[in-house]
């Protein structure tokens, strides 16, 4: 097992839970809209912007934004601690493995600030 400072909650257990648990924000985002676009077929462009206007579609947004980063990290760091392991390459694997997750951790935190700023109006 990789104890290692760049897991999230320092339990696999935990890690799976906040996967799950944000996999079912995510998807409670997906269905929303996409029922939104069924019951609104002729959607125009003032219709969208009300809808974002309101403060609880900001809100579960955000909270969406904030689940594709954690659940992007939990799942991106399993894959690199499996596969760029001590075993699979040797001293040199944190070599390899730190800069991929810190680049994916720079990638999914800018999505968020993105998606704030454009939210917000920031």
């Amino acid at each position: 097992m990789v104890t290692n400072i760049t897991n999230l909650s320092r339990s696999g257990l935990y890690d799976w839970m906040l996967q799950r648990l944000t996999a079912i924000i995510l998807g409670a985002y997906f269905v929303f809209l996409l029922g939104y676009l069924v019951v609104n077929p002729d959607l125009q462009f003032h219709q969208w912007s009300a809808l974002f206007d309101e403060t609880w579609m900001r809100v579960f947004t955000l909270l969406t934004l904030i689940s594709i980063l954690a659940h992007g990290w939990v799942g991106m760091w399993t894959i690199f601690t499996d596969y760029f392991n001590d075993r699979a390459l040797g001293s040199k694997s944190v070599l390899i493995r730190f800069p991929l997750l810190l680049l994916c951790f720079i990638a999914l935190f800018s999505y968020v600030v993105w998606g704030v700023q454009t939210l917000w109006g920031l």
